[in-house]
């Protein structure tokens, strides 16, 4: 499909179409499939917005080999995120096989309480992931254990889900380990320290609000978990030796290993623990026949990574919970990824954000509607690309010279873009990281979202402050050189 080098802008109306279309069959697929739509009809609703798109782009003059590239370059940034998934999913199944999973499950009953079970998974993740600065190893870790203790208590997952994502959002964006915290500092052009500081008096006081409202929504009463933990200790042999693939997952974060070979590691240390702690569960586990035990409990390490653990103890809330993980399970999540980015790279390509998001610097008359449309173009960005990268780079710099007019300094574009970008792109189901966090944690995007409170507090206090002149630092603004 050719078309001459004559490449016209879009129209209004066309940039709209195609997002248009997008959340149109999206919520037609959520009102159909309910939350099954992420196992195959979102993506088939990103494949046809994608669709729709390419006709717009082509109809303007680009050529269909120029789409088709905009499409696979947007793919190729995500294969990242695709292998950390396949990492996650072996990770999971293999502390399933060894207990790792269930230990943590064990020490929380034992430890918490149902009273303060959402406050305190939420305070925990946030440290952790200021840590070590990455959301996705402290959801794919500490993250699913705390699902385990929720689903244990007979809490509500949904909650549960919030309140590990907002805790390990709060790192994300803080952290000067985090890669999101980076990126949003350089695009802004500020130096990281400074972005941190500002960053983190905004993330404080989102924190607390969260916190406070996790507070509000523990349910109180008795709580009587001895039947459930009587089942583990039957099941497991329970030690605090089950814990060290998440040690080693932690120490390798720290030491700024990158995330998939962390997490794989971690997956790898599971496997092994598996074999030295419980031997027989991993023969059996491997339904191996007549092959020799050390061959057996290869096959059963391998199976686990592959395809997940299977817990057959005979107690109902033991195999639900025991019962994960595999690299295939995050197939039909790397699926809607691949989509998402495809159709993110398209519309980029033919100009749809530039046409959208243009209008809306150009009508922002005041600071804080200055700072309320950046946000607003972030997470229609988030929306659109479906990658909380390119919604940190592309509104950031397209927003540089508005912020530099008015005389607002740097980093208070840097704080906007760190306090909206990275949080929001969990809130959207087929971003990466929307798509992940669900994936992980077994929890729809659509039924966390209004639990995941940080994600959405931190770019309205972002936008509030702006509006109430608070922290709104600024610069000497350069004499125009028109005539």
């Amino acid at each position: 499909m050719q078309r001459p080098d004559t490449v016209q802008p879009l129209s209004l109306i066309e940039a709209i179409i195609p997002v248009a279309a997008l959340i149109l069959l999206v919520g037609l697929s959520y009102f159909l499939f309910g939350d099954a739509g992420a196992l195959g009809p979102n993506q088939v609703a990103l494949v046809v917005a994608t669709m729709i798109a390419v006709f717009i782009g082509w109809r303007r003059g680009h050529s269909g080999d120029a789409l088709a590239k905009a499409a696979t370059d947007s793919v190729s940034t995500g294969i990242g995120a695709v292998f950390i998934l396949f990492a996650v999913g072996a990770l999971i199944g293999t502390w399933a096989l060894s207990g790792t999973l269930v230990a943590m499950v064990y020490y929380g009953l034992q430890l918490l309480s149902p009273n303060y079970f959402f406050v305190t998974a939420c305070a925990i993740t946030a440290l952790v992931s200021l840590s070590i600065g990455s959301s996705w190893t402290v959801v794919g870790t500490i993250g699913v254990g705390f699902m385990g203790i929720a689903i244990s208590m007979d809490l509500n997952p949904a909650i549960a889900a919030g309140a590990v994502i907002s805790g390990a959002y709060f790192g994300d964006k803080s952290s000067p380990l985090s890669d999101s915290a980076n990126l949003s500092a350089a695009a802004a052009g500020v130096e990281l320290y400074d972005h941190i500081r500002e960053t983190l008096l905004t993330s404080i006081v989102a924190l607390s609000l969260v916190l406070g409202l996790f507070f509000m929504l523990g349910e109180p009463g008795d709580f009587d978990a001895s039947e459930k933990m009587a089942a583990i200790s039957n099941a497991f042999e329970i030690t605090p030796l089950l814990f060290i693939p998440l040690v080693v997952v932690i120490v390798l974060a720290l030491f700024r290993v990158p995330a998939v070979t962390a997490i794989f590691m971690g997956a790898i240390a599971g496997g092994v623990l598996a074999v030295i702690v419980a031997p027989e569960r991993v023969i059996a586990f491997a339904n191996a026949g007549d092959l020799p035990a050390p061959v057996a409990m290869f096959k059963g390490v391998w199976l686990a990574l592959a395809s997940g653990y299977t817990s057959t103890t005979g107690f109902a809330p033991m195999d639900l919970l025991a019962t994960r993980g595999g690299m295939d399970s995050m197939l039909n999540t790397i699926w809607l990824i691949v989509s998402a980015l495809a159709f993110g790279g398209v519309v980029e390509k033919v100009g749809v954000l530039d046409r959208l998001i243009t209008p809306i610097i150009n009508k922002a008359k005041s600071d804080g509607a200055l700072v309320g449309s950046l946000s607003t173009s972030i997470f229609a960005t988030n929306v659109i690309t479906a990658d909380q990268y390119i919604a940190i780079v592309l509104p950031g710099r397209m927003f540089k010279n508005a912020f530099a007019q008015r005389g607002l300094a740097p980093v208070v574009l840097s704080r906007a873009v760190g306090d909206t970008a990275t949080p929001t792109s969990a809130l959207i189901p087929w971003n990466s990281c929307g798509a992940y966090m669900a994936a992980t944690l077994g929890v729809a995007t659509w039924s966390y979202a209004p639990f995941a409170f940080f994600c959405f507090i931190s770019p309205a206090l972002t936008i509030a402050i702006a509006y109430a002149g608070i922290r709104m630092k600024r610069i000497a603004v350069a004499p125009s050189t028109e005539n």
